[in-house]
C-alpha cells in the first residue's frame, strides 16, 4: 500500500460545534449529518475538545429521566463543553496517515481530528475513511 497523508484521507470539510451548544444542538447536528463525533471548538474555531455519539447518548439519557415540567429542567440542559473529552489527540494534514491509525489504536478512538499548526480543525479521519481507503487499494489491484 502506499503511503497516504492525513489530508488524503480526511473527510472535509470538518463539522464542528461551539463548546456553549446544548447537547441537544449537538444530538440534532449530528442526526442532521449522519456522523458520530462532534470537534469541539472555542470561539476562534479552536478545537479544545471532542464529543461523540455515546457521550450525547449518555447525556439524554439523564435529560430524559427528568420531569419536564419541573421548574429547574433548563439547568439540566447540558452544554457540549460539559460533556467532552479532552484534550483531543490530533494529527496535521500533512502527518503520515500511519501516525493517526497508531494513536487512534492506541487510545481506542473511532476518529480523530486533523488540525492547521493553530489547532482550527480542517477535517476528520475515522474508521470509515480508513475501510474505504483499504476497500479502494484492494478494487485497484
Amino acid at each position: 500500500m502506499q503511503s497516504y497523508l492525513a489530508r488524503d484521507v480526511m473527510t472535509s470539510p470538518v463539522v464542528s460545534i461551539r463548546w456553549d451548544a446544548s447537547v441537544l444542538e449537538a444530538s440534532a447536528l449530528m442526526d442532521d449529518k449522519d456522523i458520530r463525533r462532534l470537534p469541539v471548538v472555542d470561539e476562534e474555531n479552536v478545537l479544545i475538545g471532542i464529543v461523540s455519539e455515546g457521550d450525547i447518548r449518555e447525556a439524554l439519557s439523564i435529560y430524559n429521566r427528568t420531569n419536564p415540567y419541573a421548574p429547574d429542567q433548563d439547568e439540566i440542559l447540558l452544554a457540549v463543553d460539559e460533556i467532552m473529552s479532552a484534550p483531543v489527540f490530533t494529527v496535521g494534514p500533512d502527518d503520515h496517515l500511519r501516525q493517526a491509525v497508531h494513536l487512534m489504536l492506541k487510545h481506542k478512538i473511532g476518529g480523530i481530528p486533523v488540525v492547521d499548526s493553530e489547532r482550527h480543525p480542517l477535517g476528520m479521519i475515522t474508521e470509515s475513511d480508513i475501510f474505504r481507503l483499504i476497500l479502494n487499494e484492494w478494487e485497484g489491484d
